[in-house]
């Protein structure tokens, strides 16, 4: 039996319903799994061959890495999830930006950070996974001193860094480096694609390299 367009269409903007859903439910997953340290359950949110590193590849790469992490440098964690975008490149492929308010008990001192993800997802076998997530911080300071300045990324220990918040968007430092001319209205681009908002925005910058903390 032939689907005909009409319900074609229908059925892949049902399969678009869906996946944002199931992304969606993937990121919120990925920080209650994080913050619980069920590091089953959280690496398992990750496509099988994920890299880890450069030269690593395979979820239990990534458990060890993450459980490394967590042993080392936290008591305990939580994740705060923020406004989500995504967008599709294909049925089966996708990415978006997520914002996140963490807390950290690290020692001593109450780490709160500001961040977004940028994601890609993949899926595979009719389930959606993360085939990458990379990290962008604005700061990361104790509770009771406010990041104000140059190099918000103040870790107890460790020398103060500069994040890569900004960085995935050439607007950033377009807005700062543009002097308006105040007698003049200026000028406003065409609103971009429904389906290309993040591409449009990125306007083909690289991705930041990341520092790990």
């Amino acid at each position: 039996m032939t689907t005909s367009p009409p319900q074609a269409d229908l059925l892949a903007r049902i399969d678009r319903l869906e996946s944002l859903d199931a992304i969606r439910q993937l990121v919120g997953k990925y920080s209650l799994s994080l913050d619980m340290r069920d590091l089953d359950a959280h690496v398992n949110l990750f496509a099988p061959d994920i890299r880890v590193g450069r030269e690593k590849v395979g979820r239990a790469h990534l458990k060890a890495w993450v459980d490394d992490t967590l042993r080392n440098q936290f008591s305990g964690t939580s994740h705060h999830l923020g406004q989500h975008i995504i967008e599709f490149t294909d049925p089966d492929h996708a990415v978006g930006v997520v914002y996140s308010k963490n807390e950290h008990e690290t020692g001593p001192e109450w780490v709160v950070m500001q961040m977004l993800y940028w994601d890609d997802y993949e899926r595979i076998d009719g389930c959606w996974y993360f085939r990458r997530r990379l990290p962008c911080y604005w700061y990361a300071a104790d509770l009771n001193k406010p990041p104000i300045g140059d190099r918000k990324m103040r870790w107890p220990g460790r020398e103060p860094y500069q994040g890569t918040f900004h960085d995935l968007f050439p607007s950033w430092k377009a807005f700062w480096a543009e002097r308006p001319d105040k007698e003049r209205l200026p000028e406003v681009a065409e609103p971009a694609p429904m389906d290309s908002f993040l591409a449009t925005m990125r306007r083909g910058a690289p991705d930041p390299r990341i520092r790990v903390r």
